[in-house]
């Protein structure tokens, strides 16, 4: 079992940054691929980014390619999203979630966390 807990999100304006954190608890943390979701009211959760155990193997959405890095600290437990250039349409409930293979997917994955509110303003 894995519990995961997000923290970071907020209300920012757009153009700027937040860094969310997810942190993992009660398994081996760094035999897991770690990755984030987000979604919206009434659609479904989409993929965003995924970091493998080693940090050599990461992917992001087009939407989020080159504004977004994911990374990961094994030593802390601990998986983040640096959030840079935030725009309205990244405003969503960001997920942490935890699998055990490279996926992007929502069925890849097999623990969640609760979710963190981004809410961005123009």
């Amino acid at each position: 079992q894995l519990q995961l807990v997000e923290s970071g999100g907020g209300l920012v304006q757009a153009g700027g940054s937040l860094r969310l954190s997810c942190a993992a608890s009660g398994s081996a943390f760094s035999n897991y691929v770690m990755a984030w979701f987000r979604q919206t009211p009434g659609k479904e959760r989409e993929f965003v980014s995924f970091i493998n155990w080693s940090g050599g193997s990461i992917d992001y959405a087009d939407s989020v390619e080159g504004r977004f890095t994911i990374s990961r600290g094994n030593t802390k437990n601990t998986v983040y999203l640096q959030m840079n250039d935030l725009k309205p349409e990244d405003a969503a409930i960001y997920y942490c979630a935890a699998g055990y293979g490279r996926s992007r997917h929502v069925q890849g994955y097999t623990y969640w966390g609760q979710g963190t509110q981004v809410t961005v303003s123009s």
